[in-house]
């Protein structure tokens, strides 16, 4: 069975993110009898700018995109649906903050190590879009880590430290050079973007592709 390795851009504040990984999932459940696949998941600075207090979030994307507040939550509502159909808790997602999530980055990069990247990733997904709860925060952080088995005190060192930061920054310029500029980004064989959270269908057909033209210049 061909096994296909999937680099996953992602920040943990970007609702496409979290959906653009559901349907990543359903679109390798539609081919998991003919592959096998592989998923990395990598850094992304979606907010670089915001203040460590964080922003309103309908504020801060009527700024990014110079649209109303009203215009920005009719969309956001719009996303909120696209989650539910997933089953994703999107509940607070109105309420939450907009964060600079270099710090979240680093933590990630231990549980990384640990072999827990997807899972934290998505817990923080669930904190973050369905409790409003900041993915900064120690307290937020912590009982993450150890619900996986992970150790809390490593986490509170990894924050109050610079572990782990000249990694990320390597791995944020990395994929950047390469031409990723927006989130979610799947980088299929280290070869092939693929942009945005595409449909099921559309992903599982462009991994299909992927994989036969392997086959076939094999």
């Amino acid at each position: 069975m061909q096994t296909i390795k999937i680099d996953l851009v992602s920040d943990v504040v970007c609702p496409w993110c979290a959906i653009g990984d559901a349907r990543l999932q359903q679109a390798m459940d539609r081919l998991a009898n003919d592959y096998a696949f592989e998923v990395e998941w990598h850094p992304f600075l979606l907010n670089p700018d915001v203040p460590p207090e964080g922003r309103d979030i309908l504020e801060h994307l009527s700024v990014k995109y110079g649209r109303s507040a009203t215009e920005m939550k009719a969309a956001q509502h719009d996303i909120i649906n696209a989650a539910r159909e997933l089953g994703l808790n999107f509940e607070q997602a109105l309420e939450r903050r907009s964060w600079r999530t270099f710090d979240t980055h680093r933590v990630l990069a231990y549980a990384k190590e640990q072999g827990q990247d997807a899972a934290f990733n998505r817990a923080l997904f669930e904190a973050y879009f369905g409790r409003a709860e900041s993915p900064t925060d120690p307290e937020v952080l912590v009982p993450i880590a150890e619900s996986l088995g992970l150790d809390g005190a490593r986490v509170r060192d990894i924050l109050a430290s610079n572990e782990y930061a000249e990694q990320v920054e390597r791995e944020i310029a990395y994929w950047q050079s390469l031409g990723v500029s927006s989130v979610p980004s799947f980088i299929v064989d280290n070869k092939y973007l693929l942009a945005g959270a595409q449909p099921p269908d559309a992903l599982a057909d462009a991994l299909r592709q992927i994989a036969g033209e392997r086959t076939a210049g094999a």
